[in-house]
């Protein structure tokens, strides 16, 4: 036998039996045996998620697009539809839960987006199901996240998102969030094989949603995934048998879909059970953008500490470097400057530049009607632009926490400050804390389409954190399963199908949330 052909033998020893292997653990993983940090971690995501999907419902215009075809479909009311109310079949509102999820480009970030890919999918089939415990609800969805993180710490290739053309949230979203509806579910560990063979079969998130002016298509990936992922576990649960070996087998995911003869097998099966590698990869937004535009936000907003830097300042930034994605934001520069959408400027970095050195932090209004007009941030972005370097760097991995550019600024005196950021506020190295997401929570929450009562959020939030919600007799209305819908609902007054009006309507509850986000924000860490 060839060197080579020994070479690929001994790989797929390696990886032997990884799927089952990870089926096991997502339908034996007990509440008991997740760490405290990984607990605390996955009510901090429910929380998040809950927030930047009720927030997108009026935010996003083509979120009321996705919620109304949801209810022309009509079909049994099993789970509820964020941001508006009315229930749907679980796979339809986790279809509509999953899409909002992204809108904003709120939602967290770590081996893809893997919050909005489980937590939609947890909460509907626990609505469905009924009589879920708080410490059902936290064991799947740290299930699912967990395989999700390891399937993509597992890719060693440079940037594979780009150079592989895949967004992870789409394409490991349809795994894990069959993982998380299967342990919903209680399926068993042949049963839970299938559903993660059944997830597969129907993966997908070409980049080429993202490529030029953003599409639609681009904030919906996890609505594509739940949706996928529930009719994946339901299957199963019902004797459909799924595709087997996905992940080792001959045309499994490291195979067919990223392309890569040696995956990290020891970061996909190693200490199952007892290592939860999400703790140190797991990041939550501060700015409501794409995650690359966070490194420049990060360096520019310690430049404008450091040497006191004022809009009028400014000749030109320039953004140097970084990965692939960087440029992807900042190309063609033109569009980039001139975003005609929320999406397009969320995944732009020259207008999300112009934002953060005009008013020194980047807001949801920024990416409204009003804002992408905002005359001082236009003529800001007119000086913004972006040079490529020689050659990317050869990092591994394919989030945006490894994409380092330098910021560059030259002011009108003819002084130029150049800074690249170490650290970023909302990842692991910086977390934030409970006070920040509970901060951004109500921000997002305030712009419900159905609105949402204060005193209703304020519940939320102390059901969220109270023990009780994890307590083993809680199968009632105050889990956090079944306590979400009730309070995202409206007010028995309000409209069933009319949005709320534009945020301009609520200008004084928007300086207030403003205000208090600004509280909360942490500063950027840099080094020169």
């Amino acid at each position: 036998m060839g060197q080579s052909a020994q070479k690929s033998t001994d790989i797929l020893e390696a990886g032997r039996g990884a799927t089952r292997a990870l089926a096991r653990h997502a339908a034996t993983l007990a509440y008991d045996r997740l760490p405290p940090a990984v607990v605390e971690l996955t009510k901090q995501c429910v929380l998040d998620t809950l927030g930047v999907t009720i927030g997108a419902s009026s935010l996003s215009p083509e979120a009321k697009i996705v919620a109304d075809y949801v209810r022309d479909l009509g079909g049994r009311p099993e789970s509820t539809v964020l941001g508006f109310g009315g229930k749907a079949p679980a796979s339809w509102a986790v279809f509509a839960n999953g899409s909002l999820g992204h809108m904003l480009d709120y939602d967290d970030l770590g081996g893809g987006h893997v919050s909005i890919a489980t937590v939609p999918v947890a909460l509907a089939l626990a609505e469905k199901r009924g009589g879920v415990t708080g410490r059902e609800l936290i064991t799947a969805i740290a299930a699912g996240a967990d395989i999700m993180t390891r399937l993509s710490l597992a890719i060693r290739i440079p940037d594979w998102t780009m150079t592989e053309g895949w967004f992870a949230t789409q394409l490991l979203g349809y795994i894990g969030g069959a993982a998380t509806a299967g342990r919903l579910l209680g399926l068993n560990e042949e049963q839970m094989e299938n559903a993660l063979g059944i997830g597969f079969n129907q993966m997908s998130g070409s980049r080429q949603m993202a490529v030029g002016a953003a599409t639609h298509m681009r904030s919906m990936q996890a609505g594509f995934s739940g949706q996928g992922a529930v009719m994946a576990a339901e299957l199963a649960q019902r004797g459909i048998i799924g595709s087997k070996e996905i992940l080792e087998g001959r045309y499994g995911l490291f195979k067919t879909y990223v392309r890569t003869n040696e995956p990290d097998w020891d970061a996909i099966v190693g200490g199952l059970g007892t290592r939860f590698p999400l703790v140190e990869t797991h990041g939550f937004k501060v700015w409501p953008a794409c995650g690359y535009t966070r490194p420049v936000n990060a360096a520019l907003l310690e430049l404008r500490r450091q040497f006191d830097l004022k809009p009028q300042d400014v000749e030109a930034i320039t953004v140097i470097g970084g990965t692939r994605a960087t440029q992807l934001l900042s190309e063609p520069l033109e569009r980039k400057r001139r975003p005609q959408q929320s999406i397009d400027g969320k995944y732009s970095i020259p207008f999300t530049t112009a934002v953060m050195m005009v008013k020194g932090n980047v807001t949801l209004v920024d990416y409204t009607e009003q804002g992408l007009k905002d005359p001082a941030v236009l003529a800001m972005a007119d000086r913004v632009s972006y040079r490529a370097e020689e050659s990317f760097p050869e990092v591994v991995g394919g989030g945006s926490s490894v994409s380092r550019p330098t910021v560059e600024i030259r002011t009108r005196g003819g002084q130029v400050h150049s800074l690249k950021a170490k650290h970023l506020p909302g990842d692991p190295k910086r977390p934030v804390e409970r006070r920040f997401l509970e901060t951004k929570f109500r921000d997002c929450v305030s712009f419900s389409a159905k609105p949402v009562p204060a005193a209703n959020a304020e519940r939320a939030i102390e059901k969220l954190w109270s023990p009780r919600t994890v307590s083993r007799s809680s199968a009632t209305p105050s889990s956090c399963a079944r306590f979400s819908p009730r309070w995202t609902c409206a007010s028995p007054t309000a409209s069933a199908s009319t949005p709320r009006a534009a945020p301009s309507a609520s200008a004084r509850r928007t300086a207030a949330s403003r205000r208090r986000w600004r509280r909360s924000l942490p500063t950027a860490t840099s080094t020169r």
